[in-house]
């Protein structure tokens, strides 16, 4: 039995350098902290697209508050609270009428 451990490392020397109880301890703690620790690599993988995923979102609805801060300014006037009030809401002066076309709809050709 000796004598073919003896012929295995002579005709395979990284044997020799791999079956060392520091490369094998080395290589166990290698694999456990890529694949079962709690900071694993696919954990931080995971992680990382995720925090990608807020920043976008952070950037987003930052633009999306500057947005509205500046319609806020706007609405400190009179003039832009009233335009407001008639575009969104459909609010009217007296004596006036209001038409509303819905751009939507197209017009459909019904001899087809």
């Amino acid at each position: 039995m000796k004598k073919r451990i003896e012929d295995l490392l002579l005709k395979y020397p990284f044997l020799k350098w791999a079956t060392n109880r520091f490369v094998l301890a080395t290589l166990f703690f290698i694999v456990w902290l890529l694949f079962f620790d709690t900071y694993a690599f696919y954990d931080h993988r995971v992680i990382d697209k995720e925090i990608k995923k807020l920043d976008n979102n952070k950037e987003y609805y930052q633009t999306e508050i500057n947005n509205d801060d500046k319609n806020i300014k706007k609405l400190y006037r009179k003039e832009e609270v009233e335009r407001y009030a008639r575009e969104k809401y459909y609010m009217k002066r007296e004596n006036e009428d209001i038409y509303i076309i819905d751009s939507d709809k197209e017009y459909t050709n019904k001899e087809n």
